[in-house]
């Protein structure tokens, strides 16, 4: 309590003794201190007390650093050794694969080759292996050689299909069916071993970094042509999967990777945990293996492997072929591997819009009746920073935008007026309403010079407004009904419109007037452009995300939502958008032939989507009252 190097002050005597009694007791009367001094003291007093809380202070502060980065620390090395029991296990099951498969192999052996332990290990599976393998050698011996042939191998990038690798394109015109009919004629033990091998090796289903080496071997090169003979052994023969088909351990997978739905579904099933941190997907299986296309013939619905296509390109003439993914699909700068989730923003109502500013610090979520600010600088447990009431009280906010500095937000929703915000003053304020003659406001956009304001209404006007004398400019009128989402080109000079008309509509801004119309079957709830042009996706109510061509005729076809797509949102770099629906799930595709990137499925349906400028993080509204913000992992 006392200053360091300071004695305690002399006790006074208690009231009412005397001089007297204290020179009795022989104790010298203490000096009295005057109300200034006592004074001093207690502030000098306070001054130290003050300094030890400073030096308390800033000790805590360093203690409160420390554990931020030990705690980073620790999700670092847990990250690394889940991934690392992951891939054990997979090891692990590829090793206990192989062990049967040795078993199932050595009985070919002969004899001389064969040790007592192989001999006495291989007893009790040799009956049935001989018989499947004589089976096996009986049909090949049946085969003609001159029969047309071809090499089929799976590309697990290429969307379903089964695609001839290029090297084997170059390779195989070399051996003419003379040259495959003398060679199949020269019946040799080693011919007969690697066919019975590859069957063998085929029902494993070992995953195709182990069975390609075989698969493409001098050996099992003309052993692999009864696979696909026309007629006779049609593709899947034998139970022979398509190499290169990923999931192969999904089993082994299942009971650890439950909560990795983030992982890109290019990744192996049992490697996905360890992919997601630390290398880059390999392939693609569909993440809806289930799922068939409605409408779609049964050709392209899947090919041999049995794995349903899910992205197609429809040419001018309305002819539908599965598309073959270029190498590079999801490699390259800019081209993400997954997203996982970092905060959960509660909201308390179902959040129909969201959007984060130029600086990834706010995210600002739309419910009922009110926009609720978000700090996510900070790691931790979130709770809103402001809240700004909108409209009334039981109208849902359904779109908000913000401008590029920060400083202004405007909302719109369930009414006929849209809201203003000045985000600078120290109290957020409503500076400005606009109204309209609809009854409600469905979606907004931003001119790139951030002076004009798009609002797509429930009539289907489209009304402009001027943001600096907050005025009617002029409205676009065309869609027939609610006029649903928007998007304006970089150069500020064509507008985008999708309506519940079943409709999309661009706009010259310049001249005021319609450009293109593209008519559809299904109702348009969520569109964007492109920021580096030429293409236009679309998100309808039948599930299906369309790709245009915005000159072209050309456009693809995408499928794998199951239920309608609700929000649709291009990232700044333009090369990869994502889109939400009903299905509960959030869907990264590469620009513009779909190739999907990554998949999330929230807990709800997911209502808004949107990414920051940057490209680094993506937050959604969905329905079960909370907004949730990813970091993209690039």
């Amino acid at each position: 309590m006392f200053p360091q190097n300071r004695p305690p002050a002399p006790l006074q005597p208690p009231p009412g003794s005397s001089a007297s009694a204290a020179a009795a007791s022989g104790t010298p009367q203490a000096l009295k201190l005057t109300y200034p001094e006592t004074l001093d003291r207690i502030k000098e007093e306070f001054q130290f007390l003050q300094t030890q809380y400073h030096s308390l202070k800033m000790e805590c502060e360093k203690l409160a650093t420390e554990k931020t980065e030990i705690q980073r620390h620790y999700v670092m090395y847990y990250e690394m050794s889940y991934g690392l029991n992951i891939e054990m296990h997979k090891q692990t099951e590829i090793a206990k694969r192989l062990n049967v498969i040795c078993a199932q192999l050595i009985p070919f052996l002969s004899q001389e080759v064969r040790s007592p332990e192989d001999r006495l290990a291989c007893t009790h599976t040799h009956t049935h292996t001989n018989t499947h393998c004589k089976s096996i050698i009986d049909m090949r011996k049946h085969t003609d050689p001159s029969s047309p042939r071809s090499v089929h191998s799976y590309s697990s990038r290429e969307n379903g299909l089964d695609k001839l690798p290029p090297s084997r394109k170059d390779a195989l015109p070399q051996a003419s069916p003379a040259s495959l009919a003398s060679s199949s004629s020269q019946a040799s033990p080693s011919r007969i071993l690697s066919f019975a091998a590859l069957s063998i090796l085929s029902q494993s289903y070992l995953p195709s970094s182990l069975l390609s080496p075989f698969l493409f071997s001098p050996l099992a090169l003309g052993l692999r042509n009864p696979l696909a003979v026309q007629g006779a052994y049609p593709p899947g023969a034998f139970g022979l999967p398509p190499p290169g088909v990923n999931g192969d351990l999904a089993g082994a997978a299942a009971a650890y990777g439950a909560g990795l739905h983030l992982v890109s579904p290019q990744i192996n099933g049992s490697a996905a945990a360890a992919a997601a941190g630390y290398g880059r997907s390999v392939g693609y299986e569909s993440p809806h293996p289930h799922m068939r296309v409605p409408g779609l013939p049964a050709s392209l619905q899947s090919a041999a492997s049995g794995k349903p296509a899910y992205s197609f390109h429809v040419s001018a003439d309305g002819q539908m072929q599965p598309v073959p993914f270029p190498p590079d699909a999801l490699l390259g700068p800019g081209i993400p591997r997954h997203a996982r989730q970092i905060h959960t923003l509660n909201h308390g109502e179902v959040v129909c819009a969201v959007t984060i500013s130029t600086s990834t610090r706010h995210v600002y979520t739309g419910g009922k009746g009110c926009v609720k600010v978000w700090d996510i600088s900070q790691p931790g447990s979130k709770s809103a920073m402001a809240q700004l009431d909108c409209l009334n009280r039981d109208n849902y906010i359904r779109s908000c935008k913000l401008l590029p500095d920060g400083r202004t937000l405007i909302v719109g929703g369930e009414a006929s007026t849209l809201s203003i915000w000045d985000l600078a003053t120290p109290t957020p304020r409503i500076k400005a309403e606009l109204t309209s003659s609809a009854p409600a406001c469905y979606a907004l956009a931003i001119s790139p010079d951030n002076k004009v304001c798009f609002s797509c209404c429930s009539d289907g006007n489209i009304v402009v407004w001027d943001l600096h004398n907050q005025t009617l400019v002029r409205q676009f009128q065309g869609h027939t009904d609610g006029a649903s989402c928007i998007d304006i080109s970089n150069d500020g000079t064509k507008l985008w419109t999708g309506g519940l008309d079943n409709t999309v509509r661009c706009w010259d801004l310049r001249e005021g007037r319609q450009l293109q119309q593209h008519d559809f079957t299904s109702q348009i709830f969520s569109l964007g452009y492109c920021p580096t042009g030429e293409w236009l996706a679309v998100g309808m109510e039948s599930s299906n995300v369309e790709v245009l061509h915005v000159s072209k005729p050309d456009k693809y076809q995408l499928h794998l939502h199951e239920s309608c797509v609700l929000s649709l949102k291009f990232a700044y770099c333009g090369k990869w958008f994502v889109s939400t629906g009903k299905d509960n799930l959030l869907n990264a595709w590469r620009t513009p032939y779909g190739s999907s990137i990554f998949q999330s499925k929230e807990s709800s349906s997911v209502l808004s989507c949107d990414i920051s400028p940057d490209d680094q993080f993506i937050v959604t509204g969905s329905g079960d009252k909370k907004a949730t913000v990813y970091e993209v992992i690039y």
